[in-house]
């Protein structure tokens, strides 16, 4: 049996008109026609939404595919590769800007050499860095990238706050002769910024997390 006719069949097993199922599906009832019909192929993705959709198993609606429709399979394949491709290079992307900006706020923090760099701290220490963190934890866990690992973040975070000290000069209270000072303030490991990082994650992928079961239920 090809593909077009199992989901055609599934769809209507489930009373759904195909202008319904293309709205939960996102795409448009044309396409939900092509593929009843066998003029295109679902992708791997639409194929899984299409499973949830019709309460049906994937099983049920590819394993015949895999003896019947070798072009099917082949494009099923290819499609599943894109996928993951994509969601490597978004990784990629998501991780390596949460790491440089981690490693300017580090250096910033290390290498204070005047007053003036209060300034970059602040800057990526106390705004770019914790809003970095709080974006990367709800995208980890809004696209499931590590499924129940992506509480690990957590900890991950923890660690990266913790290598970043606290440093910063501080105005000294005037002296007898009513002269200003600044104080050289440095703590290692400061272990308040990294409850600080820990929290921040934890928010950001309980976030996440109720985001990417809302749109399983909207399903």
């Amino acid at each position: 049996m090809e593909i077009g006719i199992k989901l055609k069949n599934a769809r209507t097993e489930k009373g759904l008109t195909q202008e319904h199922a293309a709205e939960m599906l996102g795409v448009s009832r044309q396409t939900v026609s092509n593929w009843e019909n066998n003029k295109s192929y679902p992708d791997i993705i639409s194929v899984i939404k299409m499973s949830d959709i019709y309460s049906v198993s994937l099983d049920h609606l590819l394993k015949e595919e895999v003896s019947v429709d070798k072009n099917y399979c082949e494009f099923l394949e290819e499609s599943t590769s894109t996928v993951k491709a994509k969601r490597k290079v978004e990784k990629t992307i998501l991780f390596s800007t949460y790491f440089i900006v981690w490693a300017i706020a580090l250096l910033v923090t290390w290498l204070v050499k005047a007053p003036v760099s209060n300034d970059l701290n602040l800057i990526f220490k106390w705004i770019l860095l914790p809003l970095m963190l709080l974006t990367a934890t709800v995208i980890v866990a809004k696209n499931d990238y590590f499924g129940k690992g992506n509480w690990f973040c957590i900890l991950a975070a923890a660690l990266t706050f913790l290598t970043v000290p606290f440093a910063s000069y501080v105005e000294m209270p005037q002296t007898a002769e009513g002269m200003a000072s600044l104080a050289y303030v440095f703590i290692f490991p400061d272990f308040t910024y990294m409850l600080i990082g820990a929290v921040i994650s934890a928010v950001g992928i309980t976030v996440g997390t109720v985001w990417n079961k809302r749109k399983k239920t909207e399903k």
